[in-house]
């Protein structure tokens, strides 16, 4: 393989729309109990307290049924003169279990409420000048409409650039300051309402209507509004609703149990032991980490469209990347004249730089620098034509009288066309032009061949340049377990030397796109789960086919509706952000739901053996922890079931750390961590509530 391709040191440097770096800083979270989180998580904390609101978790809806019951007996016992101390202790405390689970979703809540505020802020109070001189609310602007942007000027809508060129500021979107380059015509064409155009002028087509824009999406989608549940987290709800109804009949056969043995127990003693094995650890902090794990996926800079895809994340197989935009900067840059034998190189920089004089793409821009760098600087005479390229004549170049030479005829364009031209005007290719061809594919470039006239003079090496830092991130991605293949129209050899030096597992050159939707569909059939990273327009049917459709959002419009994320920082290889979110929300739910689990185990210790002792003295040998009285006991169980949610907020809205390894590994540690983690814990705080309850005389 030949070597890597670099650019050419004479060359300016390239335009970067947006560079391979970590999420900004300007995302990261802030401290999860800042004041401006809390105090939003504290008034939803009493206001989900509404029983409409907590029906939608079966588990707590349980716990609230339980506390209102728990209350009511201790309000009668109070009217009648009996005790109700320990109905009121223990409905309270019920109460609260309630409080902080609300507490915990509403934290996770209010922290993508403070992320839409600033979204929000960018979007409000925007005017639009249409085309035709009017100006217009940006409320107002409907799907078609075309406006005008200048400098310093805040760009009024979602659409696409029609015609221009400009340097944008998204800083409001991504949180980076650097500028970046949209242009009308190309895959980073793509323009959000809200961003600011810095330099030129450009006319953008609006491509959504009021309230349908991407920043709307956005906000509703960081506020909480339009998260959906996952399969994932709808199945564990299930599982969680099951037991609790197998736990309610369980201890609706306790009191038949009792008078039987003699042993009499009361209704407020039945719940707290009902509240107590029920799983209300994970029932209460389960929505608060779904809701997380798309709250971290933004601070990745990334924007789901649904939990779902930020859970899938975490189980990809294959990822799909196309090349030009994705692993490539995008803009093809000349990096070497190749003239033939019989042609100085000069001559061929001078025809290259006459017939792109006038070819506004990056690509003829850049042979002119490249050949002013060799000291060539020529102009085109006044009565020069120009040559559009087109996809038909697949060449571009210049038509102008010399004085006493005649008509003077320049072309450059693909090979095969130019050697079919040669032969049209009467000329011949030389043996070495195909050699000069395969060198400039097998470095990875694009050759573009000149021609004047009927003689064929060299090469033009187009190097598409590697975004930098791409292969280090890929080689992560495959300890992950992912296989990376590259998508490209270019040939061969061209997209087997970019592949060599990208660090991807495997390449498809040549690629239409129905092919990309081809290869998504066969290896969704053989049960693999495929993500599909892309931006341009023919990127947008396999960005809708992939289970994970990341857009990057320098492309374009139709690319970003048909992916289910949006990466907005443009970074090919930030799937390593997302998997690793995908995986860390899978194993924080797993993780606590094994904790909630085992730790019902010390509870049983705690209050089995307080309800049943005295019929069966026995059973105090079940008394492990030498818990001081039955009331003590049921009280230290449900102040533990209380205390242990809000002290496991951190861990659920952060998420459990994420190390690559194999499941089975994940597992062990997952089981010794959480589950011994889990059942050791409870014996320990239980005992020290008992302890400072008899202390303190509250049991």
């Amino acid at each position: 393989m030949t070597a890597a391709i670099k650019p050419d040191p004479t060359l300016p440097e390239p335009v970067q729309p947006n560079p391979v770096q970590p999420p900004s800083g300007k995302n990261r979270p802030k401290n999860i109990f800042a004041p401006e989180f809390v105090r939003p998580a504290v008034r939803a904390a009493f206001t989900k307290l509404d029983p409409r609101s907590v029906a939608k978790n079966p588990v707590m809806f349980v716990v609230e049924l339980g506390a209102f019951l728990t209350l009511y007996i201790a309000v009668a016992n109070a009217v009648t003169g009996k005790s109700w101390g320990y109905e009121l202790a223990v409905g309270l405390l019920l109460l609260l279990t309630n409080v902080f689970a609300n507490f915990a979703e509403g934290l996770a809540e209010a922290r993508g409420k403070a992320q839409a505020a600033s979204l929000r802020a960018a979007r409000e109070g925007t005017m639009a000048r249409l085309v035709d001189g009017s100006q217009v609310s940006s409320s107002a602007l409907k799907k078609g409409d075309r406006v005008v942007v200048e400098t310093g000027e805040f760009i009024p809508g979602d659409g696409e650039i029609v015609e221009g060129i400009a340097t944008v500021d998204e800083s409001a979107i991504t949180g980076e300051s650097a500028p970046v380059i949209r242009e009308a015509g190309t895959d980073h064409s793509g323009v959000t309402g809200g961003t600011k155009v810095l330099s030129d002028r450009i006319v953008v087509e609006i491509t959504s209507g009021a309230g349908e824009s991407f920043l709307d999406r956005m906000i509703a989608l960081v506020e909480g509004a339009s998260r959906q549940k996952t399969p994932n987290e709808i199945a564990l709800s299930i599982l969680l609703s099951a037991l609790t109804l197998v736990f309610v009949f369980v201890v609706a056969t306790l009191p038949s149990l009792s008078n039987f043995v003699g042993a009499k127990v009361s209704i407020t003693t039945l719940v707290a032991l009902l509240v107590c094995l029920i799983p209300t650890t994970i029932g209460g902090l389960l929505p608060a980490i779904g809701i997380a794990g798309m709250d971290r996926a933004l601070q990745a800079n990334v924007i789901a469209k649904s939990g779902k895809a930020v859970e899938v994340a975490g189980d990809i197989d294959i990822l799909l990347l196309d090349k030009t935009g994705t692993i490539t900067i995008g803009d093809r840059q000349a990096t070497r004249f190749l003239p033939l034998p019989s042609v100085t190189e000069a001559e061929l920089a001078r025809a290259a730089m006459l017939s792109s004089l006038a070819d506004p793409t990056p690509e003829g821009k850049s042979i002119v620098v490249l050949a002013k760098s060799l000291g060539i600087d020529v102009q085109a005479p006044e009565d020069a034509e120009f040559i559009e390229f087109t996809a038909q004549t697949r060449m571009s170049g210049i038509d102008f009288q010399q004085p006493g030479a005649g008509g003077v005829s320049i072309r450059k364009g693909a090979s095969s066309r130019i050697a079919t031209l040669a032969a049209e005007r009467g000329g011949s290719v030389p043996a070495e032009l195909q050699g000069r061809v395969d060198e400039v594919a097998r470095s990875g470039a694009t050759p573009l061949t000149v021609i004047q006239d009927s003689r064929v003079l060299g090469v033009v090496a187009l190097s598409d340049i590697i975004k930098p830092g791409i292969r280090e991130r890929f080689e992560q991605l495959r300890r992950m377990g992912l296989r990376t293949v590259m998508i490209t129209g270019d040939n061969p050899l061209t997209a087997a030397a970019i592949a060599a030096e990208a660090g991807v597992d495997g390449f498809m050159a040549e690629a239409t796109p129905e092919d990309k939707l081809r290869m998504i569909r066969d290896e969704q059939a053989a049960g693999k789960l495929v993500a599909m990273m892309g931006d341009g327009t023919n990127d947008a049917p396999a960005l809708a086919q992939a289970d994970v459709g990341l857009a990057m959002n320098s492309g374009t419009q139709a690319a970003k509706e048909a992916g289910n994320m949006v990466d907005l920082d443009s970074d090919p290889t930030k799937l390593l952000e997302v998997v690793e979110i995908g995986k860390q929300l899978l194993i924080t739910r797993g993780a606590l739901t094994t904790f909630s689990i085992a730790n019902d185990v010390a509870k049983y210790f705690a209050i089995l053996p307080a309800l049943f002792v005295a019929a069966f003295p026995a059973l105090g040998v079940l008394n492990i922890m030498h818990l001081s009285s039955q009331s003590s006991a049921i009280l230290s169980a449900v102040i533990f079931n209380a205390l242990i949610i809000p002290a496991l907020i951190p861990l659920a809205l952060r998420g459990v750390k994420y190390t690559p390894g194999s499941a089975d590994s994940l597992l062990a540690r997952n089981l010794l961590i959480y589950g011994l983690g889990g059942l050791a814990l409870p014996f320990l705080g239980i005992k020290i509530i008992d302890l400072l309850l008899t202390v303190l005389h509250l049991a």
